[in-house]
Protein backbone atom coordinates (compact mmCIF):
# COMPACT_ATOMS: atom_id res chain seq x y z
CA UNK A 1 0.00 0.00 0.00
CA UNK A 2 2.55 2.65 -0.87
CA UNK A 3 -0.40 5.57 -1.21
CA UNK A 4 -0.80 4.52 3.10
CA UNK A 5 -0.60 7.90 4.98
CA UNK A 6 -2.77 7.15 8.28
CA UNK A 7 -4.06 4.33 10.21
CA UNK A 8 -7.22 4.75 12.41
CA UNK A 9 -7.76 2.65 14.95
CA UNK A 10 -10.81 1.58 16.16
CA UNK A 11 -9.01 0.40 19.88
CA UNK A 12 -7.90 2.67 22.21
CA UNK A 13 -4.99 0.43 22.90
CA UNK A 14 -2.97 0.03 19.94
CA UNK A 15 0.08 -2.18 21.12
CA UNK A 16 -0.23 -4.69 18.61
CA UNK A 17 -0.10 -2.41 15.46
CA UNK A 18 2.51 -0.44 16.68
CA UNK A 19 5.14 -3.12 15.08
CA UNK A 20 3.41 -2.99 12.42
CA UNK A 21 3.18 0.81 11.03
CA UNK A 22 5.75 1.94 8.13
CA UNK A 23 7.89 4.78 8.33
CA UNK A 24 6.13 7.84 7.37
CA UNK A 25 2.56 6.74 8.24
CA UNK A 26 0.47 8.36 11.09
CA UNK A 27 -1.31 5.90 13.97
CA UNK A 28 -4.16 7.44 15.35
CA UNK A 29 -6.04 5.00 18.28
CA UNK A 30 -9.57 5.85 19.10
CA UNK A 31 -9.40 7.65 22.40
CA UNK A 32 -13.18 8.72 23.35
CA UNK A 33 -14.66 6.10 21.49
CA UNK A 34 -14.03 3.64 24.24
CA UNK A 35 -14.82 5.73 26.99
CA UNK A 36 -18.37 5.50 28.09
CA UNK A 37 -18.55 2.17 27.16
CA UNK A 38 -15.60 1.16 29.38
CA UNK A 39 -16.03 3.11 32.41
CA UNK A 40 -19.55 1.52 32.72
CA UNK A 41 -17.91 -2.03 32.86
CA UNK A 42 -15.15 -1.05 35.35
CA UNK A 43 -17.88 0.44 37.42
CA UNK A 44 -20.11 -2.76 36.69
CA UNK A 45 -16.95 -5.01 38.01
CA UNK A 46 -16.43 -2.73 40.61
CA UNK A 47 -19.95 -3.27 42.26
CA UNK A 48 -20.60 -6.35 41.36
CA UNK A 49 -17.50 -7.93 43.50
CA UNK A 50 -17.88 -5.77 46.31
CA UNK A 51 -21.41 -7.06 46.45
CA UNK A 52 -21.03 -10.31 45.72
CA UNK A 53 -23.13 -10.62 42.79
CA UNK A 54 -21.55 -13.61 41.30
CA UNK A 55 -22.24 -15.25 44.10
CA UNK A 56 -25.99 -14.52 44.38
CA UNK A 57 -25.87 -15.58 40.66
CA UNK A 58 -24.86 -19.06 41.36
CA UNK A 59 -27.18 -19.75 44.36
CA UNK A 60 -30.05 -18.32 41.70
CA UNK A 61 -28.72 -21.41 39.29
CA UNK A 62 -29.39 -23.13 42.57
CA UNK A 63 -32.68 -21.81 43.33
CA UNK A 64 -31.56 -21.24 47.41
CA UNK A 65 -31.78 -17.68 48.82
CA UNK A 66 -28.07 -17.19 50.52
CA UNK A 67 -27.97 -13.62 51.47
CA UNK A 68 -24.99 -12.03 53.30
CA UNK A 69 -23.02 -9.19 54.55
CA UNK A 70 -20.89 -7.12 51.55
CA UNK A 71 -18.77 -3.96 51.43
CA UNK A 72 -20.05 -1.27 49.54
CA UNK A 73 -18.50 1.36 47.28
CA UNK A 74 -19.14 4.39 49.51
CA UNK A 75 -16.59 5.40 51.64
CA UNK A 76 -13.93 3.29 50.02
CA UNK A 77 -10.83 4.91 48.32
CA UNK A 78 -10.78 4.27 44.76
CA UNK A 79 -7.10 4.66 42.67
CA UNK A 80 -7.59 5.25 39.58
CA UNK A 81 -4.27 4.19 37.87
CA UNK A 82 -4.16 5.80 34.30
CA UNK A 83 -5.62 8.88 34.10
CA UNK A 84 -6.35 9.20 30.27
CA UNK A 85 -10.11 9.90 29.00
CA UNK A 86 -10.75 6.15 30.20
CA UNK A 87 -9.70 6.71 33.62
CA UNK A 88 -11.21 10.30 33.67
CA UNK A 89 -14.51 8.63 32.65
CA UNK A 90 -14.32 6.16 35.32
CA UNK A 91 -14.28 8.89 37.99
CA UNK A 92 -17.49 10.74 36.58
CA UNK A 93 -19.39 7.46 37.15
CA UNK A 94 -17.66 7.44 40.78
CA UNK A 95 -19.17 10.95 41.43
CA UNK A 96 -22.45 10.08 43.56
CA UNK A 97 -20.76 7.18 45.05
CA UNK A 98 -19.35 8.83 48.27
CA UNK A 99 -16.05 7.30 47.36
CA UNK A 100 -12.64 9.17 47.63
CA UNK A 101 -10.55 9.04 44.27
CA UNK A 102 -6.66 8.90 43.90
CA UNK A 103 -5.62 9.59 40.46
CA UNK A 104 -2.51 8.50 39.02
CA UNK A 105 -0.74 8.67 36.18
CA UNK A 106 2.57 8.94 34.74
CA UNK A 107 3.68 12.18 35.57
CA UNK A 108 1.98 14.33 38.47
CA UNK A 109 -0.57 16.84 37.10
CA UNK A 110 -3.33 19.08 38.28
CA UNK A 111 -6.71 17.86 37.12
CA UNK A 112 -9.95 19.87 36.99
CA UNK A 113 -11.44 16.78 39.86
CA UNK A 114 -8.16 17.06 41.42
CA UNK A 115 -4.30 16.51 41.72
CA UNK A 116 -2.84 13.68 39.67
CA UNK A 117 0.18 11.45 41.53
CA UNK A 118 2.76 10.17 39.61
CA UNK A 119 2.95 6.24 39.04
CA UNK A 120 6.36 6.89 40.54
CA UNK A 121 4.35 7.10 44.08
CA UNK A 122 2.51 3.98 43.92
CA UNK A 123 4.06 2.04 46.56
CA UNK A 124 3.10 4.89 49.46
CA UNK A 125 -0.27 5.53 47.30
CA UNK A 126 -0.95 1.25 47.03
CA UNK A 127 -1.90 0.61 50.69
CA UNK A 128 -4.36 3.20 51.29
CA UNK A 129 -6.78 1.83 48.12
CA UNK A 130 -10.07 -0.04 48.85
CA UNK A 131 -9.81 -0.61 44.92
CA UNK A 132 -7.27 -0.22 42.04
CA UNK A 133 -8.69 0.08 38.95
CA UNK A 134 -6.32 -0.03 36.05
CA UNK A 135 -6.90 1.95 32.66
CA UNK A 136 -3.64 2.48 31.14
CA UNK A 137 -2.04 1.47 27.70
CA UNK A 138 0.07 -1.29 27.27
CA UNK A 139 3.36 0.03 26.82
CA UNK A 140 7.10 -1.51 28.04
CA UNK A 141 6.68 0.32 30.93
CA UNK A 142 3.72 -0.85 31.73
CA UNK A 143 3.63 -4.10 30.96
CA UNK A 144 3.65 -6.16 34.09
CA UNK A 145 3.88 -3.14 36.17
CA UNK A 146 1.28 -4.78 38.39
CA UNK A 147 3.74 -7.58 39.81
CA UNK A 148 4.36 -8.86 43.48
CA UNK A 149 5.71 -6.16 44.61
CA UNK A 150 2.92 -3.88 43.37
CA UNK A 151 0.43 -6.71 44.73
CA UNK A 152 1.78 -7.13 48.21
CA UNK A 153 1.61 -3.68 48.56
CA UNK A 154 -2.04 -3.63 48.39
CA UNK A 155 -4.32 -4.13 51.61
CA UNK A 156 -5.95 -7.40 52.77
CA UNK A 157 -9.23 -7.67 51.02
CA UNK A 158 -8.41 -4.60 48.32
CA UNK A 159 -10.30 -5.15 44.79
CA UNK A 160 -7.78 -5.45 41.79
CA UNK A 161 -10.11 -4.20 38.56
CA UNK A 162 -8.71 -4.42 34.86
CA UNK A 163 -10.30 -2.83 32.01
CA UNK A 164 -7.11 -2.00 30.51
CA UNK A 165 -4.85 -4.84 28.76
CA UNK A 166 -3.92 -8.44 30.27
CA UNK A 167 0.01 -7.75 30.26
CA UNK A 168 -0.14 -4.91 32.32
CA UNK A 169 -0.62 -7.70 35.34
CA UNK A 170 1.93 -10.38 36.28
CA UNK A 171 -0.67 -13.34 35.91
CA UNK A 172 1.51 -15.51 38.08
CA UNK A 173 1.89 -13.28 40.71
CA UNK A 174 -1.76 -12.40 40.65
CA UNK A 175 -3.01 -16.23 40.95
CA UNK A 176 -0.80 -16.38 43.44
CA UNK A 177 -2.30 -13.54 45.94
CA UNK A 178 -5.82 -14.33 44.87
CA UNK A 179 -5.05 -18.33 45.53
CA UNK A 180 -3.55 -17.32 49.30
CA UNK A 181 -7.30 -15.39 49.30
CA UNK A 182 -5.49 -12.25 50.43
CA UNK A 183 -7.03 -9.68 47.28
CA UNK A 184 -9.82 -10.07 45.01
CA UNK A 185 -10.11 -9.68 41.14
CA UNK A 186 -12.71 -8.34 38.46
CA UNK A 187 -10.94 -8.71 34.90
CA UNK A 188 -12.26 -7.67 31.61
CA UNK A 189 -8.30 -8.75 30.38
CA UNK A 190 -6.39 -11.68 31.04
CA UNK A 191 -2.89 -12.31 29.70
CA UNK A 192 -2.91 -14.91 28.17
CA UNK A 193 -5.41 -13.58 26.69
CA UNK A 194 -8.26 -15.88 25.51
CA UNK A 195 -8.11 -17.32 29.02
CA UNK A 196 -7.71 -20.92 28.36
CA UNK A 197 -9.46 -23.83 29.38
CA UNK A 198 -7.86 -24.73 32.53
CA UNK A 199 -5.97 -21.93 33.47
CA UNK A 200 -5.69 -21.41 37.45
CA UNK A 201 -7.25 -18.09 37.54
CA UNK A 202 -10.73 -19.99 35.91
CA UNK A 203 -10.55 -21.20 39.61
CA UNK A 204 -9.57 -18.67 41.82
CA UNK A 205 -11.48 -17.57 44.68
CA UNK A 206 -12.74 -13.70 44.62
CA UNK A 207 -11.92 -13.59 41.11
CA UNK A 208 -15.08 -12.25 38.35
CA UNK A 209 -13.82 -12.63 34.87
CA UNK A 210 -15.58 -11.08 31.46
CA UNK A 211 -14.29 -11.97 28.26
CA UNK A 212 -12.66 -8.25 27.13
CA UNK A 213 -15.95 -6.58 26.31
CA UNK A 214 -15.70 -3.48 27.65
CA UNK A 215 -15.61 -1.35 24.62
CA UNK A 216 -18.14 -3.89 22.91
CA UNK A 217 -21.49 -2.14 24.03
CA UNK A 218 -24.28 -0.21 22.05
CA UNK A 219 -22.51 2.85 23.04
CA UNK A 220 -19.43 2.00 20.43
CA UNK A 221 -20.57 2.50 16.75
CA UNK A 222 -22.12 6.13 17.08
CA UNK A 223 -18.74 7.51 18.50
CA UNK A 224 -16.16 5.33 16.26
CA UNK A 225 -18.42 6.47 13.12
CA UNK A 226 -18.25 10.36 14.70
CA UNK A 227 -14.33 9.68 15.01
CA UNK A 228 -13.41 8.58 11.66
CA UNK A 229 -15.75 11.10 9.89
CA UNK A 230 -13.73 13.92 11.49
CA UNK A 231 -10.78 12.43 10.46
CA UNK A 232 -11.52 11.90 7.25
CA UNK A 233 -12.93 15.61 7.04
CA UNK A 234 -9.77 16.67 9.05
CA UNK A 235 -7.27 15.00 6.90
CA UNK A 236 -8.92 15.54 3.49
CA UNK A 237 -8.69 19.48 4.30
CA UNK A 238 -5.10 19.36 5.34
CA UNK A 239 -5.73 19.53 8.98
CA UNK A 240 -3.69 17.98 11.81
CA UNK A 241 -4.79 15.17 13.24
CA UNK A 242 -6.26 13.85 16.57
CA UNK A 243 -5.39 10.75 18.85
CA UNK A 244 -1.56 10.58 17.24
CA UNK A 245 0.29 7.85 18.87
CA UNK A 246 3.03 7.43 16.14
CA UNK A 247 3.67 10.71 14.06
CA UNK A 248 4.92 10.37 10.46
CA UNK A 249 8.25 10.62 11.18
CA UNK A 250 8.51 7.83 13.98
Amino acid sequence: MPRLRVVQSLSAGVDDLVPHIPAGVTLCNAGGVHDASTAELALTLTLASLRGVPGFVRAQDDGTWQSGYFPSLADRTVMICGYGSIGQAVEERLAGFECQVVRVARTARPAPRGPVRSIAELPDLLPGADVVVLTLPLTERTRHLVDAEFLAAMKDGALLVNVARGAVVDTGALVAELERGRLAAALDVTDPEPLPEGHPLWRTPNTLITPHVGGNSSAFPSRALRLVRAQLLRHLAGEELVNVILPPSS
